[in-house]
């Protein structure tokens, strides 16, 4: 055993990333709609405002007037144009309607195609958090290496192996099950 200090991994780091990765999911899926008017289905959507990368409700204000109808009035005309075409853009499935500064999404009655669209799509979201997780997963075990090469026992190596692994296997479970019952909300007639 080596004079160095062992570092073991940071189990409540790697819980945090875990849960945040999960927390992005739950976002995107709010997002997602199911047939009546949110102003959370278009907080994903970012459009090119002054060189970067701006939420819209950061360009203007997000209204939802109706059950079936979302507005977004943007304060700064030069931007309207661009606010519609990430729209247009963002996978939503809308065709925004522009009248001055003032954007109007008519929400459609989902139809059964559509209802499918929208299942892949969360499905895409949800593998995304997979793929997140499972990168946390990788740095513990990177981790790991460093703290075998450092002087860790194998034993105690496997110990923590096994900790991460279950860890991510909780996430795992829970971003099929968030799946499962988001799949089952947009289905629903």
């Amino acid at each position: 055993m080596s004079d160095e200090e062992i570092i073991e991994p940071d189990l409540d780091d790697l819980t945090r990333r875990m849960d945040g990765a999960m927390s992005s999911l739950k976002a995107e899926f709010a997002s997602l709609r199911t047939g009546r008017a949110s102003a959370s289905m278009i907080e994903p959507v970012t459009v090119d405002a002054y060189g970067a990368q701006t939420p819209i409700n950061q360009v203007g204000t997000v209204n939802v007037p109706e059950p079936r109808m979302v507005t977004i009035n943007v304060w700064d005309k030069s931007l309207v144009s661009k606010v519609e075409k990430a729209i247009m853009e963002s996978g939503l499935g809308i065709n925004p309607q522009t009248n001055g500064t003032i954007i109007m999404l008519p929400i459609p009655e989902l139809n059964e195609e559509r209802r499918r669209e929208l299942t892949k799509v969360a499905g895409g979201y949800a593998e995304n958090a997979r793929v997140a997780i499972r990168n946390v997963r990788q740095d513990g075990m990177q981790q790991l290496k460093k703290a075998k090469n450092a002087g860790m026992s194998e034993d105690e190596q496997k110990i923590w192996q096994d900790e991460i692994q279950e860890l991510t296997d909780g996430h795992i479970k829970s971003v099929d099950d968030a799946l499962e019952n988001k799949q089952a909300e947009i289905m629903q007639v």
